[in-house]
């Protein structure tokens, strides 16, 4: 009696995780898609500043331009650095969580691939020592 037909070595732990992955990042694209018109703002921020108009008609218009524009750039490289710490601290978060969420789902799937396969472990012993009685393989 041949009852022993498993996979190779691990082949399930391979699969399995490759699998959870890929439902995750299916997912995710379906979740980004339905937040598209959400867009992420960097709340502790303050609102973006305005880019000043250029005034270029007149020498005064032009020079109170230039000190709209000097402001403007100090403000927004102000606004930037800002958006860009928030960002890299949200991203981590979300990250965080997701690797946290992955672990969670792949003990899970360990889980039951060990007692899946204790359950042919046992069941093939049983079989052969039943099939020993038999007079069998």
């Amino acid at each position: 009696m041949q009852f022993d037909r498993r996979a190779p070595e691990g082949t399930l732990m391979i699969v399995r995780p490759v699998f959870v992955a890929l439902a995750l990042v299916a997912s995710l694209a379906v979740s980004n898609a339905a937040r598209a018109d959400d867009a992420w703002t960097a709340s502790g921020c303050g609102s973006e500043p305005s880019a000043p108009s250029v005034d270029g008609s007149s020498v005064d218009r032009y020079n109170a331009s230039i000190d709209r524009v000097s402001a403007y750039e100090k403000a927004a490289r102000t606004y930037n650095s800002c958006v860009s710490k928030q960002a890299n601290h949200d991203e981590t978060v979300v990250s965080n969580e997701a690797r946290d969420k992955i672990a969670h789902i792949h003990e899970g799937s360990v889980a039951v691939q060990k007692r899946i396969a204790a359950n042919f472990t046992k069941m093939t012993a049983q079989l052969k020592a039943a099939g020993g009685k038999f007079g069998g393989h």
